[in-house]
């Protein structure tokens, strides 16, 4: 596993794991690697720091505990999609006008998921509509 320092256009900074050097130049081709802050895909590696040596050991950042909590993590992510694939109504890219209905409708109780450009987001945000952008995990990875 290796952890890249990324930045995106907008210049938002953020971490993320890959199971290797590769791994990332090959998500980032396929356009899966976007921005956690506002979904661009344009993201690049940005400057790391290296491993830190103490001593005449090198401190393992890889140990198998950290190994099982990715792993965990992963499960914990897969799990999360399950349930919101179970629990809510899937509306495609015509989310935003989906969530206004449910959201200026008081009696309606709808649970839907989708997507949105960051303009909607936007708009949403102007009009009190709060959204919670989900960490969305393939299902074959």
């Amino acid at each position: 596993m290796i952890k890249y320092n990324l930045k995106c256009h907008n210049k938002h900074e953020f971490e993320s794991w890959f199971s290797d050097s590769k791994e990332f130049d090959r998500l980032k081709n396929k356009k899966l690697v976007e921005c956690i802050f506002c979904g661009s895909k344009k993201v690049e590696k940005s400057i790391m720091s290296p491993g830190v040596l103490n001593g005449k050991k090198e401190v393992n950042f890889f140990r198998d505990k950290t190994n099982k909590d990715l792993i965990k993590f992963k499960k914990d992510l897969q799990n999360l999609r399950k349930f919101v694939e179970k629990n809510f109504q899937y509306v495609e890219k015509n989310f935003a006008n989906k969530v206004r209905e449910v959201y200026y409708d008081k009696k309606s109780k709808k649970n839907i998921y989708g997507t949105t450009t960051k303009e909607e987001r936007e708009e949403l945000k102007e009009e009190g509509i709060d959204l919670v952008s989900l960490p969305w995990i393939d299902k074959e990875n």
